[in-house]
């Protein structure tokens, strides 16, 4: 078995962490037990490119143990845990090709280690592993049988392919099932974004004029611990639907070119491009903290940044000064990445517990279900995502009631009105 990684000695420690995240997700331990006995993935090759983290660990517990060999690559430069690679590779027998830090070339050559394989399904994070795919001959991929995407911005990027007819293979948007976005991106994303500034920074937030870049479910679920924290919070907007939503959720509304001059701690969550320009950085305060958490770093327009710029240095793990050349100081987080993962340790396993569970149910879904699939963008089956939320339920020890006979009629009729 091949696998670049850090240092195969930190697998001890990898593996208690895993461990820590399993006993943390209970549906997929569920999902796990029924894999093994059934082994629905057997002999399915899996090119997973994933943030390979301790609840990454556990998926690929669980895809194994349905049978399946998996080939797991980075999705982001900074956001592999050295030790959990270590663990996936010396314990699982997975070939794991991912280091924390590594260079761009290394990256993607890390995600031609895993296609190498010639996979019969993909599991992506950002649609890295599927444009890749499409930048080559059909003929050298032509036995994928389908995919699955975990994130807004590969969605992006996939429906895009699906609409200009040129899709290979169907994908399952598994960001679009609601035991995901609706938790994972908004109490994830929310947790580990303010986890991974006050780790850089050590910086309090209460107080502080706090600016969040996006108002989707990733954008609301940082405003809402920011403002949890103390932060004076203000969104910045380009959907009037979304710009009126965080109004009426209590927080300030304008452009970035007024925040950007009020601001002390921004975020960016759009899954766009050069949401804060050079202009912006040009008229920010000494000392404001600017960090991204969406999928990619182009969020920033850090080549803007740099060009004015006299110097700059890393200051604090995972926070880079640059003094422009009036002597004003820009901190940025991560370099740009995800902050969530470059300086912290992501979205908890409760919350991943749901995001992965359909993650391995989807994978399930293709092997059964693929042969009757178009080369199309399909959400997560219905019966899937509500049977994902019932076991959640029921893990939490919480219960809700189900509908009468006579409810159901009426909701089902048009009789019966005032």
């Amino acid at each position: 078995m091949r696998y670049d990684i850090k240092d195969i000695k930190l697998a001890k420690k990898g593996a208690l962490r895993i461990e820590w995240a399993r006993n943390n997700m209970p549906v997929l331990a569920l999902i796990a037990a029924r894999f093994k006995k059934e082994r629905p993935l057997k002999g399915l090759k899996v090119a997973a490119c994933l943030h390979v983290t301790t609840e990454t660990g556990v998926l690929m517990e669980v895809l194994k143990a349905g049978g399946a060999e998996i080939y797991l690559c980075a999705s982001n430069p900074l956001s592999t845990q050295d030790d959990v690679a270590a663990s996936l590779a010396e314990n699982l027998k997975i070939a794991c090709f991912s280091i924390k830090g590594e260079d761009t070339k290394t990256y993607y050559k890390h995600i031609q280690e895993v296609l190498a394989v010639k996979p019969d399904m993909t599991m992506d994070d950002g649609a890295d592993l599927v444009s890749t795919i499409h930048q080559r001959p059909v003929t050298m991929h032509a036995n994928i049988v389908g995919g699955t995407e975990e994130t807004t911005t590969g969605v992006i990027r996939l429906r895009a392919l699906a609409d200009q007819g040129k899709l290979r293979y169907p994908i399952i948007a598994v960001n679009d099932a609601q035991t995901k976005h609706l938790f994972d991106n908004r109490y994830g994303t929310g947790q580990s974004t303010l986890d991974g500034i006050i780790r850089a920074t050590n910086k309090l937030i209460a107080g502080s004029n706090f600016v969040v870049c996006g108002y989707g479910w990733c954008g609301k679920g940082v405003a809402m611990r920011a403002k949890g924290m103390g932060a004076k919070v203000i969104v910045v907007e380009v959907d009037p639907l979304r710009g009126l939503e965080a109004c009426m959720d209590g927080f300030q509304v304008m452009p970035i070119k007024m925040a950007a001059k009020i601001g002390d701690i921004f975020v960016t969550v759009t899954g766009d491009i050069n949401v804060i320009r050079q202009e912006h950085f040009k008229i920010m305060k000494d000392e404001a903290i600017v960090s991204n958490s969406g999928h990619f770093n182009v969020e920033l327009d850090l080549p803007g940044l740099e060009k004015i710029s006299r110097a700059k240095k890393a200051i604090r793990d995972f926070t880079d000064e640059y003094i422009l050349k009036d002597g004003r100081k820009i901190y940025v987080l991560g370099e740009g990445r995800l902050i969530n993962l470059a300086a912290a340790e992501g979205h908890p396993a409760q919350v991943m517990d749901m995001s992965f569970a359909n993650q391995a149910l989807a994978a399930e879904y293709i092997v059964n279900h693929h042969k009757k699939l178009k080369k199309d963008v399909y959400k997560v089956p219905k019966d899937i995502d509500e049977g994902i939320a019932d076991l959640k339920l029921k893990s939490m020890g919480i219960k809700i009631d189900t509908l009468t006979a006579e409810q159901k009629k009426y909701l089902s009729s048009w009789e019966i009105g005032t």
